[in-house]
C-alpha cells in the first residue's frame, strides 16, 4: 500500500468540551417552551443572544486551552446559537449581539493558527426527497458557514457530514443525495466534508459520492469496523485521493467501541493499540495526517493517548498533540 516515504506527521484533536476547563460549556440552551413561557418577546430574544454569546466566550477559552496545551486541532460545538432555525423564530437575526466574540475567536485564531471546524449531525440530511428537509439543511449549512466565516477561517472543507438515511433504498437515497447537493449554492458545497457512518453507508458507499462530487471523505475507523463491505486498505489510496484538491491536510476520526455488546457507542478512551496498528498501515502512503478523537472523555482522552504510545516503537514526538510515525 505505501507509496514512498517512510514517515506521517500526526496531529490528535478532540471534539467541542474540555474535561480539564471548568465551567466551559459552548452548548448552554435554551429549549423553545423556554422561551416561550417568557412573556417579553424581546427581553426573550436577548437572553438567547446571551447564552449564544456566552457559548462563543467558552469557545474562545477553549481555544486559549488548546494553545497553552499545544494542541492545533479542534472542533467547534454545532449548539452555539440555541433556537438559531426555529420555525417560529424566523425574524431573529441570530447574529445579532455575537459579532464581537466572534472577532475575539477571529483574532486569536489568526495569532494562534490551528485548525477548525464543524460536524452538525442530525439536521443536515441530503438523501431525503423531502423540501422541508432540504430547507432545513441548507439552513442549517448556512448557519455552520456565517460562524466559521465569522471566525475569519476560509469555509472550504470545514464542516463534516454523514450521507444521511437510506429510506429503505440506499442507492435511490445516494442518488437523491446527488440530486439535492445541486441545490446547494457553491460555498456551501466546497464547506462539506463526508464520513462513512456505522450503520448505512460504508467507507465504498461514501467515496462512490465524494469522486463524483469532488468532497473529501473523512475516513471514520471505528465506523469502519461496525460497517464495511470490503478492508478499509482496499479503498484507502481511492480515500486520500479524494483530498488532492483541498488544501488542508487529509483527516480522519479515531474512537473505540465502548464494550463488545455496544460496539457502535464510544468510549471514554481511545485504545492505543487501535490506533498505533492504524497508522502503521498508512505509514508511507501520506506525509501528515489529523486525528479527531471523538472519545467520551474530550482532551482528556487526547492527553491519555499522548501517555499511552509516549514509549511505543518508531514515534516521536514533536509537543504533546503532534508525533512523527517513522
Amino acid at each position: 500500500m505505501k507509496k514512498g516515504g517512510d514517515l506521517v506527521i500526526v496531529r490528535l484533536g478532540y471534539v467541542a468540551m474540555s474535561m480539564k476547563l471548568e465551567n466551559s460549556s459552548p452548548s448552554q440552551t435554551m429549549t423553545y417552551k423556554q422561551f416561550s413561557s417568557l412573556k417579553d418577546r424581546d427581553a426573550a430574544l436577548r437572553k438567547l443572544e446571551r447564552i449564544a454569546a456566552s457559548n462563543l466566550h467558552n469557545c474562545l477559552r477553549l481555544l486559549r486551552h488548546n494553545a497553552a496545551n499545544d494542541i492545533h486541532f479542534f472542533r467547534f460545538s454545532s449548539k452555539l446559537i440555541p433556537l438559531a432555525n426555529h420555525p417560529e423564530l424566523k425574524d431573529w437575526d441570530y447574529f445579532t449581539g455575537i459579532e464581537a466574540p466572534l472577532k475575539e475567536i477571529a483574532q486569536f485564531l489568526k495569532d494562534h493558527p490551528m485548525r477548525v471546524d464543524f460536524h452538525p449531525e442530525h439536521f443536515v440530511v441530503l438523501t431525503s426527497s423531502k423540501a422541508d428537509i432540504l430547507k432545513n439543511t441548507i439552513k442549517t449549512l448556512q448557519l455552520h458557514y456565517r460562524l466559521i466565516r465569522g471566525m475569519g477561517v476560509p469555509p472550504e472543507h470545514r464542516c463534516v457530514i454523514h450521507v444521511g438515511g437510506a429510506y429503505e433504498d440506499k442507492e435511490k437515497a445516494m442518488e437523491q443525495f446527488i440530486h439535492n447537493f445541486g441545490f446547494l449554492a457553491p460555498h456551501l458545497q466546497k464547506m462539506l466534508l463526508l464520513e462513512n457512518d456505522d450503520t448505512v453507508y460504508t467507507q465504498h458507499d461514501a467515496l462512490y459520492l465524494c469522486e463524483k462530487l469532488q468532497i473529501p471523505l473523512v475516513f471514520d475507523l471505528h465506523h469502519h469496523l461496525a460497517n464495511h463491505e470490503y478492508d478499509w486498505e482496499q479503498d484507502w489510496e481511492r480515500t486520500i485521493a479524494t483530498w488532492s484538491h483541498s488544501k488542508l491536510p487529509m483527516k480522519f476520526h479515531i474512537s473505540s467501541p465502548r464494550s463488545p455488546s455496544h460496539y457502535k457507542a464510544h468510549a471514554d478512551y481511545v485504545d492505543p493499540d487501535m490506533l498505533y496498528g492504524f497508522l502503521q498501515k498508512i505509514n508511507g502512503t501520506v506525509t501528515e495526517i489529523d486525528c479527531m478523537i471523538e472519545a467520551k472523555r474530550k482532551d482528556e482522552a487526547l492527553f491519555q493517548l499522548h501517555e499511552d504510545l509516549s514509549f511505543r516503537k518508531n514515534i516521536e514526538w514533536l509537543d504533546a498533540s503532534t508525533f512523527i510515525v517513522h
